[in-house]
């Protein structure tokens, strides 16, 4: 099904901030946060993670995310985890959402992914609930998706408004929890200050809202220190607050330096400890070899801790058939039976979900 965006257009405002960012504004964002999840009354619920990290995309500049929200409500297990790359234009590339209720009658997992082909950008999407599946693919001309922002790009972009400012309401093109597509608008809030740890600081607010076509608006205030670290989230209207902790290391901007010069030194063989034995040579070639397909694939790293992060959760009985299943939706080549395969076909449309519950902490 081919998705249509003639109502949604961002402003010019909009697509001058995108073109204005430079790499020093992405170099800048590039760190960790750790955050802890708590109810209303103070009870740790779960934790929060983002990471953003320079990589790179079939072999082209771009920017890996990571977040991972694990908790439970009520005592009902639930979370997100976000894998997306952007170009340093926050452009998507590619992402993969998971978002999981681990209810005990009526669970639920829905799986996102998104991929650019040629020149459209392909939507996939699963969701279990309970013994059923469903299945849904959407496509959108490349053309109409200017100032598209991804659930992954959204974590980049607000550590960037950060150190740049916000200088008025910014319009985006978007995505509802149902890939309805949709605007979202980026507003300032006013500078306050929080307690981290021992330290009190000021922070810096923005609020974030998707005005969703098909349901009411959903909105989110986040405070940041001055660096980009997300010091405190909340979505409006829910008793889960994240909290930082502990004071981070703030990251500043580097004044550049005189180059030193060394002394070039005659190497004396006889002192030279890589001859030594060719067994240990060819133990650290491997190792070397190891660690640098480790370093231009970070993402490996993420996507197993997620697998087993929810293999633990679900604890199956064979392994096998769960990993195939939980790798599988995640390509964009699904098997020949897949609704996706026969572009003549209009894959059913994913069930709404309708639960009692909270909604899950979402990055």
């Amino acid at each position: 099904m081919n998705g249509s965006t003639a109502s949604f257009q961002p402003s010019q405002d909009t697509l001058q901030f995108l073109q204005a960012i430079e790499p020093e504004d992405l170099s800048l964002a590039t760190f960790v946060d750790s955050l802890v999840t708590t109810s209303d009354t103070g009870k740790e619920l779960g934790e929060f993670t983002v990471s953003i990290q320079y990589a790179k995309y079939k072999g082209e500049d771009a920017y890996l995310i990571h977040a991972n929200s694990h908790g439970a409500i009520d005592n009902v297990p639930c979370g997100t985890s976000i894998t997306a790359y952007v170009s340093p234009k926050l452009e998507t590339l590619e992402q993969q959402h998971h978002e999981y209720v681990k209810l005990a009658d009526h669970p639920l997992d829905r799986k996102t992914f998104i991929v650019i082909q040629d020149d459209k950008m392909v939507i996939n999407k699963v969701v279990t609930q309970g013994e059923e599946v469903s299945r849904g693919a959407e496509t959108f001309d490349l053309t109409t998706m200017k100032g598209f922002i991804s659930e992954g790009s959204n974590l980049l972009l607000q550590r960037i408004l950060v150190r740049k400012g916000l200088p008025a309401t910014l319009s985006f093109l978007s995505f509802d929890s149902e890939t309805n597509l949709c605007t979202t608008t980026y507003k300032s809030l006013e500078v306050r200050r929080e307690t981290v740890g021992k330290e009190e600081v000021e922070v810096v607010g923005i609020e974030r809202t998707i005005h969703s076509t098909a349901d009411l608006p959903t909105t989110w205030q986040s405070y940041f220190l001055k660096d980009g670290h997300l010091c405190n989230r909340v979505q409006v209207g829910s008793p889960v607050t994240m909290k930082l902790l502990r004071m981070p290391r703030i990251v500043e901007k580097e004044e550049p330096s005189e180059r030193p010069v060394f002394e070039k030194k005659g190497l004396d063989i006889n002192e030279d400890m890589q001859l030594f034995s060719m067994f240990l040579d060819r133990k650290d070639q491997l190792k070397n070899d190891h660690a640098m397909y480790m370093r231009r694939h970070p993402e490996l790293q993420a996507i197993l801790a997620d697998f087993l992060q929810f293999l633990l959760l679900r604890k199956p009985e064979d392994i096998f058939p769960f990993a195939v299943d939980y790798f599988s939706s995640f390509s964009s080549q699904l098997p020949s039976h897949s609704p996706y395969a026969k572009s003549s076909e209009i894959p059913p449309k994913p069930q709404k979900v309708d639960t009692n519950l909270p909604p899950p902490p979402y990055p």
